[in-house]
């Protein structure tokens, strides 16, 4: 009896010509992104989180590395917004992999503090969520807008100018401290480059019916607050005695 590997087929032998092809384009394009040119951060920002207000530098902790996601929660919105918050659920678990790995996390949010603490103890999250109200941060990072921006016309976000209706956008930024304690700005996405940090997205892939996205009058229509979703049948105990 030939198992599923013993013979894998001449359409799967290709596919898997092709993954290998997309995963060494993958490394090289990692290895031109760590080759950016840095640019140095001196303006001076300044954050509230859970524990006070805290610069940019103290938000690396021990680490020299430091990765922020853009969480879209506006000022006066009542909760975050459900794409960003499907980024941040795979978060908690990745924390101590990231720090084995000299990478420091947060998220940063326009949303005054409080907000923020209510629908993070509301969504069970710990890792670090600061607040950048009164800031220029979300604004020098093309992540907020103002009302008055959007009437104007096209708003700068993902690197071009375009239309944008939301005052708040998605993001994944990067930053560097050297041994001398100067701040870099090393890497930034915007758009769809957020999918980095959607695990769930890279196993769907692997399923027959993908995202199954289709139809949909965008693509994340589907997405909801991890605590918004239908809950699972649960059998009945007719169902469990039938299994015993």
């Amino acid at each position: 009896m030939q198992t599923p590997t013993s013979h894998p087929g001449a359409a799967r032998l290709a596919l898997l010509a092709r993954e290998k092809e997309l995963m060494r384009l993958s490394d090289e394009i990692a290895r031109e992104r760590r080759a950016l040119p840095r640019q140095r951060m001196d303006k001076p920002y300044r954050f509230e989180g859970r524990d006070g207000v805290r610069t940019l530098e103290e938000l690396f902790g021990n680490h020299s590395q430091l990765l922020v996601q853009h969480f879209m929660f506006g000022e006066g919105w009542e909760q975050g917004c459900p794409s960003c918050s499907y980024m941040a659920d795979h978060v908690d678990g990745m924390l101590p992999h990231l720090a084995a790995r000299d990478v420091a996390f947060c998220a940063i949010s326009h949303a005054p503090l409080e907000a923020i603490e209510r629908f993070r103890q509301r969504m069970g999250w710990r890792f670090d969520w600061l607040s950048s109200h009164g800031s220029d941060f979300n604004a020098d990072f093309g992540v907020s807008f103002t009302a008055e921006q959007l009437a104007a016309g096209p708003v700068h976000y993902n690197y071009r100018d375009q239309p944008f209706e939301s005052e708040e956008a998605p993001g994944i930024s990067v930053f560097q401290r050297d041994a001398d304690g100067q701040i870099f700005h090393t890497y930034s996405t915007y758009g769809r480059g957020v999918e980095a940090m959607m695990g769930t997205y890279q196993l769907l892939d692997l399923t027959p019916r993908g995202r199954d996205e289709q139809g949909l009058s965008r693509t994340m229509e589907w997405v909801r607050h991890h605590d918004r979703y239908a809950p699972e049948p649960q059998p009945t105990a007719a169902c469990c005695h039938a299994r015993r």
